[in-house]
């Protein structure tokens, strides 16, 4: 029994990245881009590589399926720790990435010719990524339950062209939490529940917030979704838009939820970063990670971003 078939995906494409480091997924699927701003091309693309999980002892060797939403170790290999120990120690600790370590041509050829291109399976220990359904409750206040006395906060709703020190610079502006800009501050949104089971409002900046959005599309996509909502009238209205950079870092929250984002729980995982608004000087889209918890740019296509849509109240 090969790998493929011990996985449980035989006949289906289950090629190893031999050159794929666990620092060269970080840049290629977190958002930023990889080499010269390489992206994942499509919502279905995914990458199999092993690296060497050091966070804990006795260190593992992991195989992952990494995808543009998902990162899945599919087996740990019971490999000799010797050569873990061996290849941790030639990169030092400053290497591993969230102590994940790349493997290195000894334990690859020990890959080859112990897994990869044997019928034996002994040394492969499945993992069980079954997938719990999203919690969707939201705990939030329901319409017409009474509210902390606030000043209600305008921010910019018209799209705009900023530069990259712009952005820099637009959540300490605000007080808004950026984790690489602002990692100080702090924006207390105060957001009711709709009842609809698909919008929340934050009556601080009285925008009404899409709770989900669309799948991994390019910008042209994105924008003839959100004139599908308004021609169908999501959620009873015909005025939703992308939201700006300011109204998407109004959302930011310092913590981490239980679904990975710096988001209140009761908006969807399924977007991970969203298409702004607003478009980059001299050239490129604005997308706000709810992941790492900030603004970046890159192409709108290929494949571009999720989408999550705003209106003003």
């Amino acid at each position: 029994m090969g790998l493929a078939e011990k996985l449980g995906m035989a006949g289906q494409p289950v090629s190893i990245d031999w050159d794929l480091t666990p620092s060269d997924t970080f840049a290629m699927f977190e958002s930023w881009g990889g080499k010269n701003q390489e992206r994942i091309r499509s919502n279905a693309e995914l990458h199999y590589y092993f690296y060497i999980d050091n966070g804990k002892s006795p260190a593992r060797l992991c195989l992952m399926e990494r995808g543009v939403k998902h990162a899945k170790i599919l087996a740990i290999i019971d490999c000799p720790q010797e050569m873990l120990v061996k290849c941790v120690a030639r990169q030092g600790k400053a290497a591993g990435l969230d102590q994940s370590y790349a493997i290195d041509e000894v334990i690859k050829q020990w890959l080859l010719e112990m897994i990869i291109e044997s019928d034996d399976s002994s040394r492969i220990v499945l993992v069980d990524n079954s997938v719990e359904q999203e919690a969707m409750g939201t705990g939030l206040p329901q319409q017409g339950d009474k509210l902390p006395s606030f000043k209600q906060v305008s921010l910019r709703a018209a799209s705009t062209v900023l530069t990259e020190q712009e952005a820099a610079e637009l959540a300490a502006r605000h007080g808004f939490y950026d984790s690489r800009h602002n990692p100080g501050g702090v924006f207390p949104n105060i957001l009711v529940d709709n009842g609809d089971g698909l919008t929340v409002t934050d009556h601080l900046t009285g925008l009404m917030w899409q709770r989900g959005g669309c799948d991994l599309t390019t910008i042209r996509n994105v924008q003839q979704y959100v004139e599908q909502l308004n021609q169908q009238r999501f959620a009873g209205f015909a005025d939703w838009r992308l939201p700006t950079m300011e109204e998407a870092f109004s959302l930011l929250e310092p913590q981490v939820n239980a679904k990975g984002a710096h988001l209140h729980p009761c908006f969807s995982r399924e977007q991970p970063f969203i298409f702004l608004a607003d478009q980059r000087k001299p050239g490129g889209y604005w997308f706000m990670d709810f992941k790492q918890a900030t603004a970046f740019w890159a192409s709108g296509s290929i494949p571009g971003g999720f989408g999550r849509v705003c209106r003003s109240v």
